[in-house]
């Protein structure tokens, strides 16, 4: 099996489109909450080049590897608001990433049912735009679900922490110690760990795209 040049470019595209809106959400969101951290870093953008990362965003994907991540967009949680506790804060920050994925995949899925309902030839299989809408769709849902796993520094891990009650601090933060060997571990068994969630979300979806395109 050779490599791939043009899969890879196809994987880029819609992955700097969905890593960029992910890094846009958590320094908008941090920025609503009174934190300018992410806004004088040049991060408040949709601008692909203030949030891609080498590795990451461009290498893995022109290597066939339909994932990545961006430069992590930096948040100072005591320049929240005094209205805004500072956990509160950082687990809001944190989840905003993830729904916007969420949120880019519904758009997607809608997009796509309304093409299939007013321009088929558009969506049909084989086609450039169903396939873009497609591969926006999985990156997204897989985007979301991966960025959710509670493990460190994963945006789920800061949505946990939020919310964990004073008793389990010290055991979350004896966890952290061990989380890249866990983060290791998430990687490798990823397909398996994701697998019902990813199912799950992918049933919503396709109720949804039926109900647009009137199937």
């Amino acid at each position: 099996m050779g490599f791939d040049l043009l899969s890879g470019v196809k994987i880029l595209i819609p992955l700097i489109l969905s890593l960029s809106v992910h890094e846009f959400a958590h320094a908008w969101s941090a920025w609503k909450l009174g934190d300018d951290t992410a806004e004088r870093s040049g991060r408040l953008t949709l601008n692909p080049l203030a949030h891609i990362d080498p590795i990451g965003t461009l290498l893995l994907p022109l290597l066939g590897i339909p994932f990545g991540w961006a430069k992590p967009v930096p948040i100072n949680p005591a320049r929240f608001r005094r209205s805004i506790r500072m956990s509160t804060g950082t687990m809001l920050t944190a989840a905003a990433g993830p729904l916007s994925n969420v949120a880019l995949a519904v758009l997607c899925t809608v997009v796509m049912g309304l093409g299939y309902r007013y321009y088929p030839e558009a969506i049909s299989r084989g086609s450039g735009t169903g396939e873009l809408l497609g591969m926006m769709i999985q990156l997204n849902v897989a985007l979301a679900i991966f960025n959710m796993i509670p493990v460190p520094p994963l945006d789920g891990s800061r949505v946990l922490e939020g919310m964990l009650p004073l008793r389990f601090r010290g055991a979350w933060e004896s966890f952290t110690r061990f989380a890249p060997f866990v983060l290791i571990a998430v990687f490798i068994g990823a397909r398996y760990i994701m697998a019902g969630p990813m199912g799950a979300v992918y049933g919503l979806l396709n109720r949804l795209l039926g109900a647009v395109a009137g199937a």
